[in-house]
C-alpha cells in the first residue's frame, strides 16, 4: 500500500481573496492533518480492505462537511455576505475526495467497501 499525499489545489488557493491568508492556512494544515490521519490508518491496517474502510469512513466525512459548507452558500448569500470560504472548503473536501480516487489500489477497494456498506445497509441499487 502506497502513502497518500494529498494538497490543497493552488486554483482554490488562488480564488481567495487577498486577506484570506489565514483561510489558506486553516487549508493547508488541515490537509496535512487528514494526509497523516490516513496514513496513519492504512499503516496500522492489516489488510487493503481494511485500509480502504477506515479511508471510507473519512471520505464519508468530507462529503458531510462538503454538504455542510453548500448549505452555508445560499445563506450567506441572502444575508449579503461573500460565501467564497464556504465554497473554498466545499470545494476544497470534493478535491480531497478526488485525489484519494487517483490512487487506483485504494479507488478499487473503496468501491467495494462502498458496495458492501450498501448491501449490508439494506440498500438495493433499484432504490437509488
Amino acid at each position: 500500500m502506497d502513502e497518500i499525499t494529498l494538497g490543497v489545489p493552488q486554483p482554490l488557493l488562488d480564488s481567495l481573496p487577498e486577506d484570506g491568508s489565514g483561510a489558506a492556512q486553516d487549508m493547508q494544515r488541515a490537509v496535512e492533518g487528514y494526509e497523516q490521519r490516513i496514513n496513519r490508518l492504512i499503516e496500522e491496517a492489516d489488510d487493503d480492505s481494511e485500509a480502504a474502510g477506515a479511508v471510507l469512513d473519512i471520505i464519508e466525512h468530507f462529503e458531510t462537511r462538503g454538504e455542510r459548507f453548500d448549505e452555508f452558500v445560499p445563506e450567506l448569500r441572502a444575508w449579503g455576505q461573500s460565501p467564497i470560504f464556504a465554497i473554498a472548503w466545499r470545494n476544497l473536501y470534493a478535491d480531497l475526495i478526488a485525489q484519494l480516487y487517483e490512487y487506483d489500489w485504494l479507488a478499487t477497494q473503496l468501491d467495494r467497501e462502498r458496495n458492501a456498506r450498501l448491501v449490508e445497509d439494506g440498500v438495493r441499487l433499484s432504490d437509488l
